[in-house]
């Protein structure tokens, strides 16, 4: 069935590829430009720098797993008719790389901003030899690099609207800098020694580096491999050894995985407590606090810091 659904979906890029020359793309504004991005995170950099001279959606909503998630035909012509595509790259979009490779044969300007960065400031992934953690959001400053990425695309774009576009993009950075001593000072509340995160995959090695804070996951940087025993058996005996306070879950993946994690914990004779859900692969709900990238970090690094630092007292 899966096999059909891919099928599906080529057929319907290579009919369009086949058809395009004789077809105006459809444009929800023709005053403003489409931009299609794939994640709510990168939709938010875009609506922050873009403003009101652009339209802008993304493919996966709130709690959406990009590692897993898969194009539908619906999503094919969305990108079809986007005068941009903007996708982070680095994988984290494994399962739509075929479709972004075709869509780059015809007239539509894809850009995955990951894939600019110089490869020096990401992290190596340990599963994947040769290839990095995909999850830059969560080094603020690393962030800004995206920010300035995206600007460049709108300004290479529509050029008339330049100077908006450089004015939203640099207020929006002094904000994300204020962002990032957000963090720096909340992470200081906790001593260096009992900065520990335990989260349900490896997404937040970027967060740990920056930050200062160990960093373990019990899935791998995708969540396409799932936890094993002997992962749970050795993630265990390190909480319980190091009584670390609180394990959180994520938004995006099941929590089967580390309520199954605080069982083996309480076995060995320590209650960690699960300390909250943290937003990693998406930001939460349109219209909350949570629902920009912002609000969202914010939102993690509280619950994570008001978590540990019960440990501390």
């Amino acid at each position: 069935m899966k096999k059909w659904i891919l099928l599906l979906i080529m057929i319907i890029i290579f009919t369009s590829i086949a058809s395009y020359g004789s077809n105006k793309k459809i444009q929800k504004d023709p005053e403003k430009l489409n931009v299609v991005t794939t994640t709510t995170i990168l939709e938010d950099a875009v609506r922050n720098i873009g403003g009101d001279k652009v339209e802008v959606e993304s493919l996966m909503g709130p709690g959406i797993d990009p590692h897993l998630y898969k194009a539908s035909a619906g999503d094919v012509e969305k990108m079809m008719n986007a005068d941009l595509i903007i996708f982070n790259g680095i994988h984290l979009e494994g399962k739509m790389s075929d479709i972004f490779e075709k869509l780059g044969q015809i007239d539509v300007k894809t850009i995955a901003p990951g894939d600019i960065i110089d490869s020096s400031k990401l992290i190596q992934s340990s599963e994947f030899e040769g290839n990095y953690d995909p999850h830059i959001w969560f080094d603020v400053k690393l962030w800004t690099e995206v920010v300035d990425v995206i600007m460049d695309s709108l300004i290479e774009l529509d050029s008339e609207n330049k100077d908006f576009y450089i004015s939203n993009g640099e207020e929006y950075k002094k904000e994300l800098e204020e962002l990032d001593k957000y963090i720096k000072d909340r992470a200081k509340e906790i001593p260096d020694e009992q900065r520990v995160l335990i989260t349900a995959h490896d997404a937040f090695s970027y967060f740990g580096n920056a930050y200062g804070f160990q960093v373990e996951g019990l899935q791998g940087i995708s969540t396409v491999a799932e936890a094993g025993t002997l992962d749970v058996k050795e993630l265990a005996d390190f909480i319980a050894e190091r009584k670390i306070p609180a394990i959180f879950v994520e938004s995006s993946v099941p929590t089967k995985n580390i309520e199954a994690l605080q069982a083996a914990v309480h076995n060995r004779g320590f209650n960690v407590e699960i300390g909250g859900e943290l937003y990693s692969d998406s930001l939460g709900n349109p219209g909350t606090e949570e629902g920009t990238y912002i609000g969202t970090v914010k939102y993690n690094v509280d619950t994570i810091v008001d978590a540990l630092i019960k440990g501390v007292k």
